[in-house]
C-alpha cells in the first residue's frame, strides 16, 4: 500500500517509554510522505509539537496531544460512526492512556466504539494517514491513524457509545465524512484485504 510508514515493534511504555515512544512515532511522521497540502501542513504541525511536549501522549499536560484512531477495511469498505459531540461522520479513535502506545491505542479504542473484532495487517500496525486539528473540549490533536482489518462483521457498539456505526463503502465514506478524513480514506482504496 502507498503512503504508509512502518513502525518498530514495540510493546507497552517502559522505563524510558514516552521518549522511545515519541522517538518511534517522529520516526513514523518523518517517513510519511504528506500528497496533499493538509497533509504537508499536519505533518509539519506533528514535528513540531512531537519536538516541544515533554509527553506528547498526555492529555491533561495541555490541550495539545496525539490521539490515535482507526481506519477500519474490510469487504463492505469502512466503518465511521457518527460522533456524539462533533455530530460529524469519522472514523472511530480517541485519547492514548498512560504507558498505551499509539497503535494499541487505534485497536482499544476502535473496538471500545465499534464492538469489532478488529486487528492490525500481518506485518505489524501500518501508519496510513495523519491530520492535526482542533477537536472538542478546546483541544487540538495530532490524530495517528492506523490501517484496522475487520471481517464482514456487523458494529455493535456498547451502551454509552454512538449507536450510529456502520459500515461504508469507500464512496459513501468520502462523501459523509469529515473533509479531514478524504485523504486517509483515499489511502485505504489501494489496502488489499488479502492482507488480514
Amino acid at each position: 500500500m502507498n503512503g504508509e510508514a512502518e513502525l518498530p515493534q514495540l510493546g507497552k511504555c517502559g522505563p524510558n517509554g514516552v521518549a522511545e515512544i515519541a522517538g518511534a512515532v517522529r520516526a513514523a511522521v518523518v517517513a510519511f510522505p504528506g500528497r496533499t497540502e493538509r497533509e504537508r501542513r499536519s505533518k509539519e504541525r506533528f514535528l513540531v509539537e512531537l519536538g516541544r511536549l515533554d509527553d506528547p501522549f498526555d492529555r491533561e499536560a495541555g490541550p495539545v496531544h496525539v490521539t490515535a484512531s482507526g481506519l477500519v477495511h474490510g469487504p463492505r469498505g469502512t466503518v465511521l460512526h457518527l460522533h456524539k459531540r462533533l455530530g460529524l461522520w469519522i472514523q472511530p479513535g480517541g485519547h492514548i492512556e498512560r504507558g498505551e502506545v499509539p497503535w494499541d491505542a487505534a485497536l482499544r479504542e476502535t473496538e471500545e466504539e465499534t464492538g469489532l473484532p478488529v486487528h492490525h495487517p500481518a506485518g505489524g500496525p501500518r501508519l496510513v494517514h495523519l491530520d492535526a486539528h482542533p477537536a472538542a473540549l478546546g483541544h487540538f490533536h495530532l490524530d495517528l491513524r492506523y490501517l484496522l482489518l475487520c471481517e464482514d462483521v456487523e458494529p455493535c457498539p456498547p451502551p454509552g457509545e454512538s449507536q450510529q456505526v456502520r459500515w461504508f463503502s469507500l464512496a459513501e465514506a468520502s462523501a459523509i465524512a469529515d473533509p479531514g478524513l478524504f485523504e486517509g480514506l483515499g489511502r485505504l482504496g489501494g489496502a488489499g484485504h488479502a492482507e488480514c
